[in-house]
C-alpha cells in the first residue's frame, strides 16, 4: 500500500513539474511573439498574463492587447482574450475572445467587432509538420461598425475548415450567418431603398477543395498549397427579392488555369443593377451594355427577370454555351 501511494506522488509530482513547464512555454512563445513584433517596428503590449487551467488545460488570459503597425498604419485593440490547449498535446488550441467591443484602425477608418462567445478552434495533426486537421470559428450574435453607424451584423456566426480523413489534401469548407443585415452606414452608401428587407434571408457557402498537398508548416515557411479541384456545392444569398446562386466544377493545373463550369443564378437581376449603380460600383456609362448583355442571356435562359448561366473554362478562356467572353482567371493562392 505505502508504495502504491509512493508511486501516485511521484506522478502527481511529475505531472505537476508537466504543467508548470508547459504552461511556461506557451507564456515564453507568446511573449517571444510579441518581442519579435517589436523588433520589426510595431507597437505590441499586453497589460496582463496570467497561466490558469491545472491540471488537465494550460489557459493563458492576456488583457489590454495592443497591436499597431504604423508603416501601414493599421492597429487593433483587444481588451482580452485567451489562448487554451490540452495539457497532452499542444497543437489543439482555442482562442476566446470577449465580449466587450474590439477596435480596429486603418488609415481610412476605424471600426468595433462586438461578438457574444466569439471562439476559434485550431486542430493540428501531432507530428513536426504540424498538419491541418481543423480550423473553426464561431459566434454568437456579432456586428461591426463605424463611427457613422453599423456596417454589418448577424444572429450568428459559423466558419469551417475540415480537412477530410480519407483524402489529407481535400478540405471542406462551410460558412453561414443567419439574419445577416448591413447597417445604417452601408445601408446609406449602397443607397438601399427604405423599404428594402433588414436582414438576409439565406446567407450560406459549402464547398470541397482538393489541394496539391496537404495545409501545414511549409505554408508558412515555403509556398500555401495550390487548389487543383474547386467543387462548389453551395454559394448563395437571399435578399427580400433578390437571389444569387452559384455551384462550380473546376479542375486547375499547375499554372493556376480552371477548366470545368461554373453555373451561376440570380433572380431580379435588373435590382441588383439599381443597387450597384446607386452604390458607385457600376459606373452609369456602363449600366446600359450591362444591361443590354445580362438581358440577352436572361432571354437565352427564358425568363427575362432571371439569369441561369453557365460559365465553362477551357483552354485559358471563358464562354457561355459558343460564346467566348475572355480569358479565364488563374486561381493561385499566394
Amino acid at each position: 500500500m505505502r508504495k502504491l501511494l509512493w508511486a501516485v506522488l511521484v506522478l502527481l509530482i511529475m505531472w505537476c513539474v508537466w504543467w508548470a513547464v508547459a504552461a511556461f512555454g506557451l507564456r515564453t512563445a507568446i511573449e517571444t511573439w510579441l518581442e519579435d513584433r517589436r523588433g520589426f517596428g510595431w507597437q505590441a503590449e499586453s497589460l496582463s498574463h496570467d497561466s490558469t487551467g491545472f491540471p488537465l488545460r494550460i489557459e493563458s488570459a492576456l488583457t489590454g492587447i495592443a497591436l499597431a503597425n504604423p508603416a501601414r498604419g493599421v492597429a487593433v485593440n483587444i481588451p482580452q482574450m485567451s489562448i487554451s490547449t490540452p495539457i497532452w498535446w499542444p497543437g489543439d488550441v482555442k482562442v476566446t475572445f470577449t465580449d466587450a467591443p474590439m477596435q480596429f484602425f486603418t488609415p481610412q477608418s476605424k471600426a468595433s467587432v462586438t461578438a457574444a462567445n466569439a471562439h476559434t478552434d485550431l486542430r493540428l495533426h501531432p507530428g513536426t509538420s504540424l498538419e491541418l486537421e481543423g480550423l473553426t470559428a464561431n459566434a454568437g450574435a456579432w456586428d461591426i461598425s463605424t463611427p457613422d453607424g453599423g456596417l454589418y451584423a448577424a444572429d450568428r456566426l459559423t466558419m469551417q475548415m475540415l480537412q477530410s480523413p480519407d483524402a489529407p489534401q481535400t478540405y471542406t469548407f462551410f460558412a453561414i450567418a443567419p439574419r445577416f443585415t448591413l447597417g445604417s452606414s452601408m445601408r446609406k452608401e449602397l443607397r438601399v431603398p427604405v423599404e428594402w428587407p433588414v436582414s438576409f434571408d439565406r446567407l450560406e457557402l459549402g464547398a470541397s477543395i482538393t489541394f496539391d498537398r496537404p495545409w501545414d508548416i511549409r505554408a508558412l515557411e515555403d509556398r500555401a498549397p495550390q487548389p487543383r479541384v474547386i467543387k462548389l456545392d453551395l454559394a448563395e444569398a437571399a435578399w427580400g427579392d433578390l437571389r444569387l446562386f452559384a455551384a462550380a466544377d473546376l479542375e486547375v493545373d499547375d499554372t493556376g488555369v480552371p477548366t470545368g463550369t461554373l453555373n451561376l443564378q440570380a433572380e431580379n437581376w435588373q435590382t441588383m443593377l439599381d443597387l450597384a449603380e446607386g452604390a458607385g460600383l457600376l459606373p452609369s456609362q456602363l449600366r446600359t451594355q450591362a444591361q443590354e448583355g445580362l438581358g440577352l442571356l436572361a432571354r437565352m435562359s427564358g425568363d427575362p427577370t432571371a439569369l441561369d448561366v453557365q460559365l465553362n473554362f477551357r483552354s485559358g478562356f471563358m464562354s457561355v454555351g459558343i460564346i467566348p467572353i475572355g480569358p479565364a482567371p488563374r486561381i493561385i493562392l499566394r
